[in-house]
């Protein structure tokens, strides 16, 4: 594929896109596997049709590298390590490198303990939750990954953000096939598809989020001067709340009003935090089972009858794999706006964005 024009929406090979993130990171000095890995991440997202946590992404991180409030630190400091768990400081990471790092951690604590769960404070942005709980999976254990927010949602009844739309992502490992992955955020909709629809100038459905009065809008400019709904109500908000609790007070770090928005003042640290959890079967002592079992339940599912007009049932993650195949062969659509930040953002860094083999 040739190189796209900076003004126009193009279908991308997941290599070009890779290769052009990849090179905006080596441009603020970043080590080639510190660049592949941030590069991969959002370009993963992009590939599974979460746009919202892809390349998109790239101008607001290069602009708080920039402005000090994301350091160029590599890898995160071990706080406390006991047994089966591990608290790390990131000390404002980028948070795919400091994810990683926890993740990694976790499952080689899942492999000695039958268990590992690792907190992260001062972190930042890790992308898709769904990442780290798919690398447990991968493994060969049960993954959770969760991540806390600025507050953007109201408690039931309440007139002000009070919590974040806090990500949360579990991975089931299937033998032969791919893990059921379930990703959500807490919200209705994440801060980023609202973001996104602003950009492109589209509108949102009424039920992701207010505007500054506490109505429901379809306007994404309003809604992100508002405040986004929980999925569910008051189970969301419950969830929202629990989370924060799982990642910015255990780890030690921010919770609440304590993490920073990331886009409201880039020389401000986001401080938000991070969780992760692995947990092996093979402990339970079920560990064939497990495997046997979870399959099983997984063909249950896809083969559960649908209703009129419906063709298939679809496991957690499923259809965000399947776009990715058909991506991976295809080409990414990246939209004019995102791609134009992008080329923008490369040539402040004085990076002419060409085909790169990754």
């Amino acid at each position: 594929m040739t190189q796209p024009a900076a003004t126009d929406s193009a279908v991308l090979s997941a290599s070009w896109l890779t290769g052009a993130v990849q090179q905006i990171f080596l441009a603020l000095d970043y080590s080639l596997s510190a660049a592949q890995t941030v590069a991969e991440s959002l370009v993963d997202a992009d590939l599974r049709g979460v746009t919202s946590h892809g390349a998109l992404l790239v101008p607001m991180y290069v602009e708080r590298i920039q402005h000090g409030s994301v350091s160029r630190a590599e890898s995160a400091e071990v706080l406390h390590d006991f047994g089966a768990v591990a608290t790390l400081d990131a000390h404002h990471g980028l948070g795919q490198l400091s994810g990683d790092q926890a993740m990694r951690m976790a499952i080689d604590k899942a492999r000695s303990f039958g268990i590992g769960a690792v907190a992260v404070r001062n972190a930042f942005h890790f992308g898709a939750a769904f990442r780290y709980a798919d690398a447990a999976a991968e493994a060969g254990c049960l993954g959770v990954a969760a991540a806390n927010t600025r507050p953007l949602m109201p408690a039931p009844g309440g007139a002000r953000p009070i919590v974040g739309n806090n990500p949360l992502a579990v991975a089931v490992p299937l033998p032969d096939r791919p893990n059921i992955v379930l990703d959500m955020a807490l919200s209705e909709a994440a801060l980023g598809k609202v973001r996104l629809a602003a950009q492109e100038g589209r509108t949102i459905p009424a039920t992701w989020a207010t505007d500054v009065m506490g109505e429901p809008t379809t306007d994404p400019v309003a809604a992100l001067e508002g405040m986004l709904l929980p999925t569910g109500g008051p189970k969301g908000y419950g969830l929202a709340l629990m989370v924060d609790v799982l990642t910015g007070v255990l780890s030690g770090g921010a919770f609440g009003a304590g993490v920073r928005g990331l886009y409201a003042d880039t020389t401000v640290p986001n401080n938000c935090a991070h969780f992760f959890l692995a947990i092996d079967p093979a402990a339970f002592g079920v560990a064939e089972e497990f495997a046997c079992n979870a399959l099983r339940l997984a063909d249950e599912i896809e083969a559960s009858p649908t209703k009129p007009g419906t063709e298939r049932v679809y496991l957690p993650g499923q259809l965000e794999h399947e776009r990715a195949a058909t991506a991976t062969r295809a080409g990414i659509h990246v939209d004019g706006g995102v791609l134009n930040a992008l080329h923008k953002t490369a040539k402040s860094l004085h990076v002419e964005l060409k085909s790169v083999s990754t």
